[in-house]
């Protein structure tokens, strides 16, 4: 899969000669790159943009999205912190404060999702230790994605096209978010308060 996507004209060749069913596979694509946290997203919408155009593009993606996030949660709901550790080592979902204080946790959550360059990987799994319920969570992080997914759609429609000046903006100022998104994230997951009555429940359901 990475390595079609690898070549963009190649990917839109193929998904041309799939038809309809070409978008089907991109919205799967898309959902197992959320369940195997290992692949990398940012190629795939960069490449949706490329083969689909930037509104067709981002809407496969936030579809492929929910569905995964929502297998994710399933599967972490069912087998709890051990689902997690299957990607992501012990300190690394210890390290998430923001997670112990429920009553800033979705505000918080919105927030980092609305950046690139965010651990979004690593919250969509953890968010299932958590007591947020899964239409609330798709809600919240469907929305919160379509700022980054619209960056990486409009670069790769421009790319498409041959604007190669127009889409090296974009990629710049996504870049830039992605500064910004970090700094935004360290600062929210920071902000959790040890000594809040919620503390510890992600890291101890399962």
């Amino acid at each position: 899969m990475l390595n079609l996507l690898n070549d963009p004209s190649q990917f839109r060749a193929w998904v041309q000669k799939q038809g309809w069913w070409g978008g089907v596979a991109f919205v799967g694509m898309m959902a197992l790159q959320i369940v195997v946290a290992a692949i990398p997203g940012e190629p795939l919408e960069i490449a949706a943009g490329y083969a689909f155009g930037a509104a067709e593009g981002t809407l496969l993606c936030l579809l492929g999205a929910a569905i995964g996030g929502a297998i994710v949660f399933g599967f972490v709901r069912r087998y709890g912190s051990r689902a997690v550790e299957v990607f992501f080592p012990r300190e690394k979902i210890d390290s998430l404060r923001i997670f112990r204080d429920e009553r800033r946790l979705e505000a918080g959550l919105f927030v980092i999702f609305l950046f690139p360059g965010t651990p979004k990987d690593l919250l969509t799994y953890c968010v299932g230790l958590s007591h947020m319920r899964l239409g609330r969570w798709l809600l919240i992080s469907g929305v919160g994605r379509i700022p980054s997914v619209i960056t990486s759609t409009i670069g790769g429609d421009a790319l498409s096209m041959g604007h190669y000046g127009f889409a090296a903006a974009v990629f710049g100022v996504t870049l830039a978010l992605c500064g910004l998104g970090i700094l935004v994230y360290r600062r929210i997951n920071g902000a959790g308060r040890k000594g809040s009555g919620s503390d510890g429940k992600a890291a101890d359901r399962g």
